[in-house]
C-alpha cells in the first residue's frame, strides 16, 4: 500500500505540474490502481482527474502527500452546510443538474423540513393525550381522538376534514410556488404562508443561524416521524419506542 502510495504521488507530483497528452496521465493513474481506462473524468479513490478543452491535470488526495487544491461543492454557502458534517450529500444529488435543480432539491427539502416538524409536533400531542375541547364533528369528538394512536385517529376524521386538511395544504403550496419570481429561476425559497412572517428587519447573520437552525430541526423531523410511522406499523421496528401506548 505504502509503495502504491509513493507511486501515485510521484505520477500526481510530475501531473499537477507539467501538461500531458489527452487521456495519458489519467490512464497512468487508473491502471496503478487496476480501475482501467473506460472513464471520462470524475473523483475515483482520491483521483480528481479534468481537461479545460486542453492539457489534461490530476490531484491526488493521499494524506500528507495530497494536493491542496479541490473542487469547490455546489452547497459552499448555502444555508443548512453545518457541522459536524458539512456539505453531506452522499448521493451527489447537488450535482444532478443545473442550479435551477439544485435550488428545487433545496426547496422540497425546507417544504418537508417543515411539514414534518408540524406531523412530529402534532403526533407526539395527541400521543400525550392533548387535545380541543369540543367537537370535531356532529358525533365525534376532540376527546374521542385523543384516546386514539394518532394514525387511528386520522382514520377516524371524516371525510369532508380531510378533504379540508388536503384542500389548505394544496392552496397553501400554489400560494408559495406563483408568488413572485420563483426559486429555480433566483427568485426566494418559499415561505410561510399560514400565518405569514416578515423576517425583514432580521440582522443578516441572525437569519442565517434560524435558517439553519430550521433545517437541522426539520431533517431530524423527517427521520422522527418516519421512525413513528415504522413504530406504528411494524411492532419492534423501533426497539426505543417498544411498549409506548402512543405507537
Amino acid at each position: 500500500m505504502k509503495v502504491a502510495a509513493v507511486l501515485l504521488a510521484v505520477v500526481g507530483s510530475a501531473a499537477a505540474f507539467a501538461p500531458a497528452s489527452q487521456s495519458k496521465v489519467r490512464n497512468q493513474f487508473r491502471k496503478l490502481l487496476g480501475l482501467g481506462e473506460t472513464l471520462d473524468r470524475g473523483t475515483v479513490r482520491g483521483l480528481i482527474c479534468w481537461d479545460r478543452g486542453g492539457p489534461e491535470f490530476c490531484l491526488l488526495t493521499c494524506g500528507s502527500l495530497a494536493s491542496t487544491q479541490l473542487a469547490a461543492s455546489p452547497l459552499d454557502g448555502m444555508d443548512g452546510s453545518t457541522s459536524p458534517i458539512k456539505n453531506f450529500d452522499p448521493l451527489g444529488l447537488s450535482t444532478l443538474g443545473s442550479d435551477a435543480t439544485l435550488a428545487w432539491f433545496r426547496a422540497a427539502e425546507l417544504k418537508h423540513s417543515r411539514v414534518a416538524m408540524v406531523a412530529t409536533t402534532g403526533y407526539l400531542v395527541n400521543g400525550a393525550g392533548i387535545h380541543f375541547p369540543g367537537m370535531l364533528s356532529s358525533d365525534i369528538s376532540f376527546e374521542s381522538l385523543s384516546t386514539m394512536k394518532p394514525l387511528e385517529a386520522w382514520d377516524a376524521v371524516p371525510a369532508a376534514g380531510k378533504a379540508q386538511i388536503l384542500a389548505t395544504i394544496f392552496i397553501a403550496e400554489l400560494v408559495t410556488e406563483s408568488k413572485g419570481t420563483h426559486y429555480t429561476k433566483g427568485g426566494d425559497l418559499p415561505t410561510m404562508v399560514f400565518p405569514p412572517i416578515d423576517f425583514s428587519g432580521v440582522d443578516a447573520a441572525v437569519l442565517t443561524k434560524k435558517r439553519n437552525s430550521e433545517l437541522n430541526n426539520g431533517r431530524l423531523a423527517m427521520i422522527s416521524i418516519m421512525s413513528f410511522i415504522a413504530a406504528a406499523n411494524i411492532p419492534g421496528s423501533v426497539p426505543a419506542l417498544t411498549g409506548n401506548a402512543a405507537f
